[in-house]
């Protein structure tokens, strides 16, 4: 498995070193919330924005992982908190697609501002539908990575909600989510409910444009999302590749080092970046 590494790999002394750290961010979304990231700075012009999926944050696997992979191959990746999760400003809504879309629009912009070319944008579960949908809004990043993104959101839901959930939601107005412990971890609206309802995923992944590659990566053995959603983004998106990882669970649990060379590929090869093989890269990691 691969993470953050606190001492130097056994190719430290080889000439080409690639110095990394890992830079704590705070950026202002357009709704004047703050958003935390961690920046895997390597110096590198170009820049590869992660972002994690549902009640999730940047420091959950794949996105530590991911970033430390791209640092490696000595292009900085930036992993960030949705506005209500993890240490972003904000409260948590269920639904929020196109909310989230707006702050990987202010993350994107931030970076323009410093000079800086995002060369992708690669999302885990949710964060797979939110990189697709601001594909599908702005025509500026050209390579997306979808990671186990769910094609039909009106499934799952029950699961979450329980049985009967619109009846209950229509009569009270709210559901209340516990954890197994029984306490209450959130409360999802009606209007909440159907801001997920009415994200039409399908007219999105339609209205992506010819010029932006979009890789489609699934486990077979995700029991959260499952594989048959990753068929439909092949099926509904022009410039498309997918990718299958046998026996992968949602989390890509055993397969992280897979997960990343796979991702790593795919960027390089739409990617002006000129980067030498990491066999012939030393690194040094700090905070």
């Amino acid at each position: 498995m691969m993470g953050r590494s606190n001492s130097p790999p056994e190719d430290f002394h080889l000439l080409s070193a690639v110095e990394i750290q890992h830079q704590k961010m705070i950026i202002q979304n357009s709704y004047n919330e703050k958003l935390v990231g961690i920046l895997h700075e390597t110096g590198s012009k170009e820049v590869v924005i992660v972002c994690h999926g549902y009640r999730s944050c940047k420091e959950r696997i794949p996105m530590v992982n991911l970033a430390a992979a791209f640092a490696t191959e000595g292009i900085s990746a930036f992993r960030f908190d949705f506005a209500g999760n993890g240490e972003s400003e904000g409260s948590f809504q269920y639904g929020n697609y196109y909310r989230e879309v707006d702050d990987l629009r202010a993350v994107i912009q931030y970076f323009e501002h410093e000079k800086r070319s995002v060369t992708a944008i690669i999302g885990h579960s949710k964060g797979g539908n939110v990189v697709l949908l601001y594909a599908s809004r702005f025509n500026d990043v050209h390579n997306v990575v979808n990671i186990s993104g769910r094609f039909d959101l009106k499934r799952g839901i029950e699961g979450r909600l329980g049985k009967d959930y619109l009846q209950r939601i229509k009569k009270y107005g709210f559901i209340h989510v516990a954890n197994r412990k029984g306490n209450i971890e959130y409360r999802v609206t009606e209007e909440s409910l159907m801001d997920r309802l009415t994200t039409g995923t399908s007219a999105a992944c339609q209205l992506i444009p010819q010029n932006c590659r979009v890789l489609s990566i699934h486990g077979s053995a995700d029991r959260i999302v499952p594989v048959e959603d990753a068929m439909e983004f092949a099926k509904h998106i022009s410039n498309h590749k997918l990718h299958i990882i046998t026996g992968a669970d949602h989390e890509y649990t055993c397969h992280q080092n897979e997960l990343a060379s796979i991702v790593i590929d795919f960027v390089k090869s739409g990617s002006s970046h000129d980067m030498a093989p990491a066999s012939k890269k030393s690194l040094r990691s700090s905070l």
